[in-house]
């Protein structure tokens, strides 16, 4: 059974306005995910650019780009999980620069890395909405793209 409709404020930014449940709006957003996996997989990226802000929020961006109008914007609301919105841009910065020192210093195995990324990027809470999807392709973009290595199973 289907839920009830959502409240306005819910469905600010949506693109698709025949959307009335969670479940339409799952598949809608499944449908763009699967279509971002796809460009993650036809690229060759290089290394250097996987690691930036801009990269990050491109990968936002093409996850939710069709649903919503926010897709690859930072919050501008403060939520009961994350950094305060006035951070994100600065702590996503911090994390970036870790990812970077601990590739190029050996520090931690792949899988590591790849999983204290993730790990912090969903704590940073840098979107509106998607954060932990949009932090799992993340984990598997670098495990792939930078180490050569299978993604992780779901």
């Amino acid at each position: 059974m289907d839920k009830p409709h959502w409240t306005k404020r819910k469905k600010e930014g949506l693109l698709i306005p025949a959307i009335a449940t969670r479940e339409e709006l799952d598949e809608f957003e499944q449908q763009n995910i699967e279509e971002a996996i796809q460009w993650t997989l036809s690229r060759n990226f290089k290394r250097n650019s996987l690691l930036t802000e801009a990269f990050v929020k491109d990968v936002h961006k093409r996850m939710y780009r069709n649903v919503w109008a926010w897709a690859g914007d930072f919050r501008k609301t403060n939520k009961n999980i994350g950094v305060d919105r006035w951070q994100v841009a600065v702590e996503l910065k911090s994390l970036l620069d870790d990812a970077r020192f601990w590739i190029d210093n050996d520090v931690f195995s792949p899988d590591e890395i790849a999983v204290r990324f993730k790990h912090r990027i969903v704590s940073i809470h840098c979107f509106s909405n998607g954060n932990g999807r949009h932090s799992r392709l993340m984990a598997n973009i670098i495990i792939e793209k930078m180490f050569n290595g299978n993604v992780f199973s779901t």
